[in-house]
């Protein structure tokens, strides 16, 4: 199959790159690192073991890519405005769109734009940063957990799975809304709380004050999920996520790098979506609203 990668940084950098690697067919979108990948290719250091790409399909605008069967964006979602307009090209009557973005509601809103686009989640776990051109920060984990939101053809989406899993990545098809609600267990504690505390994820849980903090906020995904009818997020999951990030390489979430980059932080699906279904759903995450408030202070 035909890839196509939308946002070149540390998750569209790292997945594209494996896939490339593997021998499948990958044309990059870039703007920013167009000349750099263009003349020197992609370097990924990885704790998996680094490689590095001599030749990358890379394109400056989409106009000038071909039509490919499946789109992996790894954009921020506050740059998702600019998808009407990156995305077409790029699209023919059967092509699949995977969004690994970080929040609730995300695909949702692209099904808006695009009524007729099949669309997959990508729920990814890993801690990669890319902070020059061309190169790409793969510390730890690598995971991804791919849900069906609206893809029809149930053979493609299992072909896109056994591709992920034959580039050497770990991946596994999940139920959608229990994906989204399990990545968020992790995301709205960890990238709100480093940010607002000007910290990484290893200082928080070495802390007991910090460390029962981001267990409370924990649960309030759990109890809002519960609210919304999503099974299979509890309790035991905390603990496992709080055994995981235990065991991580010291690690600064995407939220605190866009932050400490002067970045727009992705506060919108991580926090203001979650907390509005929530309390929609009768239940209020009062600890999580007030990390919301702190980081649109910052962000202001």
């Amino acid at each position: 199959m035909t890839y196509g990668i939308i946002g070149v940084g540390a998750i569209g950098g790292f997945y594209g790159s494996k896939l490339a690697y593997s021998g499948q067919e990958v044309h990059f979108l870039s703007h920013s690192d167009y000349q750099f990948v263009k003349e020197r290719g992609m370097q990924v250091d990885s704790c998996d073991g680094s490689f590095h790409l001599d030749h990358v399909n890379v394109y400056k605008n989409p106009t000038d890519m071909p039509t490919c069967d499946v789109v992996v964006v790894g954009l921020k979602t506050t740059n998702n405005h600019l998808l009407p307009e990156l995305l077409p090209p790029l699209l023919h009557e059967n092509t699949v769109v995977v969004l690994i973005q970080n929040g609730i509601g995300v695909e949702y809103d692209v099904q808006q734009m695009f009524p007729q686009l099949q669309l997959i989640g990508g729920l990814a776990f890993i801690c990669s940063a890319k902070t020059e051109p061309g190169r790409v920060n793969h510390q730890c984990y690598g995971s991804i957990n791919l849900a069906n939101y609206s893809c029809r053809d149930e053979a493609l989406f299992n072909s896109i799975l056994n591709d992920f899993t034959k580039a050497g990545i770990q991946a596994a098809s999940v139920p959608y809304d229990e994906a989204r609600w399990k990545k968020a267990v992790w995301n709205m504690p960890f990238n709100g709380m480093t940010v607002a505390l000007n910290t990484r994820t290893d200082l928080l849980l070495k802390n007991p004050a910090t460390r029962q903090l981001i267990r409370d906020l924990m649960m309030e995904v759990v109890e809002a999920s519960r609210a919304l009818g999503v099974e299979g997020v509890d309790e035991a999951f905390v603990e496992k996520m709080i055994d995981m990030t235990d065991h991580m390489t010291p690690y600064s979430p995407s939220m605190k790098l866009d932050y400490d980059f002067h970045r727009p932080m992705e506060i919108h699906y991580l926090y203001t979506r979650p907390i509005e279904m929530a309390r929609e759903a009768g239940y209020r995450m009062r600890k999580l609203e007030m990390l919301e408030a702190e980081l649109r202070f910052l962000q202001g």
